[in-house]
């Protein structure tokens, strides 16, 4: 007789308060396994199984099948639900989920029904951090300036999100201004222990855990709380209470051995650990850090090497609850209440780390050792190229003449020497191949934790006193993930070196590393824009794919704070601070960097002595109610939102129902012609800008033929709810490398039936009118990088109805999925080359309709330029039931439709 899940409930009393769980020890007892063997991430799945049976999508086998966990990579496993405690949006990815939520309301109310039917059912928090732009800089005011635009450009969107929190229930907003959702996420919003308060009184307590629409939210994973990014659409169907489905991953066991060397910041081993693990090949698995030295490491540090998961490509990167998880609880704020039950909680269910857990199962393991981690930088296109900071200037010289591609430019050895003369503030100055031109202490990924940003300020302070100051052509820019950072700083008297230097605080926001870097100097681009100089930023953020930072910048590093700062002292990035002095100070000596670097002495001492808890007391207290602009801002009070139809911010997106009828989910793919044919590593970014809105862009010219003026164009994320704008933009990334585009980077294309070569967005539309679906073509790796939703449905938008690829990333294969388009992948040892495919062929692609189980596969029959045919097979990457219910419902939304 199957048994019940409440069979396994136990009581928690702590406080005199008692707590119902679903009891991990009390299962795996009465199905006979060993619970000891299971890694903490895949106890935690099992929990939220068990504790979820009976539910839609949910069944005790699920639970079995968890439990039952086979370490040997590879394994054959059960495909098994997930639901999260909550549900995490920022504002460029949940403007877009809101919208479909609210076009989703708007449906059903079409149809005859309750649109109030249509709310959120777990809780959800919106945090806006995205729109700030680096307008300002280098200037007392340009916190305030940065902040007053970003309200003017962007009120509609935030009139749109104050109406949604008004309407819907399980729904908060946090304002601008006031840090970013990871940062905030971890400082205030992580529970670690959830509890749940039910009809009945009774309380339910069990692990936290989130789905955000920021690839990013992996960082919560260095608090012992499980979570990733997922695509907008099935973060929608989340905050409904449909659960995601994937197969029970491989969970490859990181052991950290050693400590970090004096002048090895957590920033390196970060990025020198991500390198790792995208070498070792993590793509859709789990990592769990354990060892002696993971033990002892702080849960700032623990959130960085969490945040960068996207960047290795694990689906997410582990850090079980400890004794470092309490302390850091208390350190923030939390009270000693709720820090004292997450111990005897997570105690009782086997979930708290403690000694060696040596009967723990890993698919793979490897040992890391933290003393070997040196200074580092990451760049010029991907996180995961890194190299020591010593031989940045080899390296990037090296870059200049490598084949272009994912990591050189192409230049001939006559051109390296180019050079160009540029007039700033009336002064002539010369720029050449890698003039540092933005320096950016920036994202949630490094401000959150006080070590790198105290040695960056100590830097900046002891450059100062000594007379140093940036070039005059770097445009620098500070924006803190927290406020509390700015507290801390100010504490400890650390924020006028920074502002000395230029690096006063512009904000608390994602900035520089999302693309809203802001313009830099006009006469700077117009240089860039003739001469084609390669130029650099570095910034201390987790990303730096092709055209995201700046669109006239090709050569874009990762690096710590304190090197960024170095780096815009130095003016280049050719720059060898070993040999080279990064100037004179006011006695004429020459001061080089080892000069002003700080010792992990100096560094641990302020922040022990200026970060206590009520810091962070004092910050969070009444934050949803500390913005004046947003208090004060009026919103219209109705069921159903009411698009403005001129709004070229927000629009409804009916074509979410009411898309194409034929081809991709809903019939075979008869002669389409390929819209573009790419290579590896093809990034979000490249798909669906989020950056800049240059002029000549596609949405520009649209844009324009609306009245808008370049200099409101604000960019791609802030106007992701508009898809005029977002479909124009798909795939027209300024370092976009399509093969048929015969050597001209960016959005362009050859229409094949007439030879004419046209923005990609302009043959897609010529082929959607003669009724021709089109195929993307790929290589390794496709759909790397940011969650945005956008990037399938720009695509899907485009008549794109399959996408042929060597591999994909998991965030993007699944939002193509859950927007009807199919993913095709190459068999092993296949790819377009050794099958000798041109772009210029016709594909039929039949039996979609018929496809029955996950991974099956599909014949692509090709017609060539000279009318004979071949064919090849591929493997249809849909991978789970779930997944396939929603394709052949034609997309998620259509099935959400359904439902209501």
């Amino acid at each position: 007789m199957a048994s019940s899940h409440q069979d396994f409930q136990s009581t928690l009393t702590f406080k005199e308060e008692t707590y119902q769980f679903f009891d991990l020890i009390k299962f795996s007892q009465q199905v006979k396994k060993d619970l000891n063997r299971l890694p903490y991430s895949i106890r935690v799945l099992l929990e939220g199984c068990l504790r979820n049976t009976g539910k839609k999508g949910f069944s005790e086998e699920h639970a079995r099948a968890i439990i039952e966990w086979k370490a040997a990579p590879g394994s054959i496993r059960t495909a098994v639900p997930f639901l999260p405690a909550r549900v995490l949006m920022q504002d460029f990815t949940g403007v877009p989920v809101l919208n479909d939520l609210a076009a989703l309301r708007a449906a059903v109310q079409r149809d005859g029904k309750d649109p109030r039917a249509v709310n959120p059912r777990i809780p959800c928090n919106l945090v806006i951090d995205h729109s700030l732009q680096v307008s300002a800089y280098g200037c007392p005011e340009a916190r305030s300036i940065n902040e007053l635009l970003e309200f003017k450009q962007n009120i509609e969107r935030y009139q749109f999100l104050k109406w949604s929190q008004a309407e819907y229930d399980n729904l908060q907003v946090l304002p601008p201004g006031l840090g970013i959702c990871h940062q905030v996420n971890l400082e205030l919003l992580g529970q670690v222990a959830f509890i749940k308060k039910m009809p009945n009184g009774e309380r339910i307590i069990y692990p936290d855990s989130v789905l955000g629409t920021d690839s990013h939210t992996t960082m919560i994973n260095g608090l012992g709380i499980i979570g990733w990014g997922v695509g907008g659409i099935e973060a929608l169907a989340a905050i409904l209470e449909y659960p995601s489905e994937f197969s029970i991953p491989d969970v490859i066991g990181v052991r950290l051995t050693g400590s970090l060397p004096d002048h090895a910041t957590s920033t390196d081993l970060t990025l020198t650990l991500t390198a790792k693990l995208r070498g070792l090949g993590v793509v859709g698995k789990f990592v769990e850090i354990y060892g002696e030295s993971a033990a002892s490491l702080p849960v700032e540090t623990r959130a960085m090497i969490a945040n960068m998961s996207p960047e290795s490509g694990a689906t997410m990167t582990y850090f079980p609850v400890d004794s470092q998880t309490i302390t850091y609880l208390e350190r923030t704020g939390r009270s000693l209440e709720h820090t004292k039950l997450v111990r005897e909680y997570f105690r009782a269910q086997r979930l708290f780390r403690e000694g060696a857990d040596e009967q723990i199962e890993y698919s793979q393991t490897f040992s890391f050792d933290m003393s070997e981690v040196e200074p580092v930088l990451a760049g010029p296109k991907r996180p995961q190229d890194i190299f020591a900071f010593s031989n940045a200037e080899n390296v990037f010289n090296a870059s200049l003449v490598a084949k272009k591609g994912l990591s050189g430019f192409g230049l001939s050895e006559s051109e390296i020497s180019a050079q160009a003369n540029v007039k700033l503030d009336d002064e002539k100055y010369t720029i050449s191949h890698g003039t540092v031109l933005i320096a950016a202490i920036t994202s949630c990924t490094n401000t959150s934790d006080p070590s790198v940003m105290i040695t960056a300020a100590l830097v900046a302070k002891k450059a100062a006193e000594k007379g140093l100051l940036c070039k005059p052509w770097v445009k620098t820019s500070f924006a803190p993930g927290s406020r509390v950072v700015d507290a801390y700083l100010e504490k400890a008297g650390l924020l006028s070196g920074l502002n000395t230097l230029g690096f006063n605080i512009v904000g608390y926001g994602c900035t520089t590393c999302i693309g809203n870097s802001g313009p830099i100097d006009p006469a700077l681009s117009e240089t860039l824009l003739k001469s084609n100089l390669i130029t650099a930023s570095v910034l201390s953020g987790n990303r730096n794919f092709e055209g995201r930072i700046h669109p006239d910048i090709q050569a874009n590093f990762l690096a710590s704070p304190p090197l960024v700062v170095a780096y815009a002292l130095a003016g280049t990035i050719a720059f060898n601070f070993t040999n080279t002095p990064l100037g004179t100070d006011k006695n004429g000596q020459s001061v080089f960097l080892h000069d002003i670097y700080p010792t992990n002495k100096e560094v641990v001492e302020i922040a022990a002595a200026v970060i206590p808890s009520h810091l962070y007391k004092k910050n969070y207290a009444d934050i949803y109610k500390s913005s004046e602009r947003w208090n004060t801002m009026q919103v219209p009070k109705s069921v159903v939102f009411k698009w403005e139809e001129k709004s070229l911010l927000i629009n409804e997106p009916d074509f979410l129902f009411d898309g194409f009828e034929e081809g991709g989910a809903l019939g075979d793919i008869e002669d389409g012609y390929v819209l573009a044919f790419l290579g590896d590593s093809i990034t979000t970014d490249h798909i669906s800008p989020a950056g800049r809105i240059s002029a000549g862009n596609p949405a520009a010219v649209y844009l324009m033929e609306k009245g808008v003026q370049p200099k409101d164009f604000i960019s791609f994320g802030a106007r992701r709810g508009n898809h005029e704008v977002m479909t124009r933009g798909t795939f027209s990334n300024p370092r976009l490398r399509n093969k048929l585009a015969k050597g001209v980077d960016g959005g362009f294309t050859i229409h094949i039936p007439s030879g004419d070569m046209l923005s990609i967005y302009d043959a897609a539309k010529r082929y959607m009118k003669d009724h021709i679906p089109l195929v993307i073509i790929a290589g390794k790796a496709y759909g790397t990088g940011s969650s945005r939703d956008w990037a399938a449905k720009g695509t899907y938008l485009l008549g794109v109805q399959a996408v042929i690829a060597e591999s994909f990333e998991r965030i993007h294969r699944t939002n193509i999925v859950c927007m009807g388009i199919l993913p095709l992948q190459f068999k092993k040892h296949e790819t377009a080359e050794t099958l000798e495919l041109t772009g210029s062929e016709r594909f039929t692609i039949r039996g979609i309709a018929s496809i029955e189980k996950p991974n099956t596969e599909v014949t692509v029959t090709v017609i060539k330029d000279d009318g004979s045919s071949d064919s090849f097979n591929a493997t249809v990457r849909i991978d789970t039931p779930l997944e396939l219910q929603y394709f052949k419902s034609g997309g998620l939304m259509r099935k959400l439709r359904a439902d209501f």
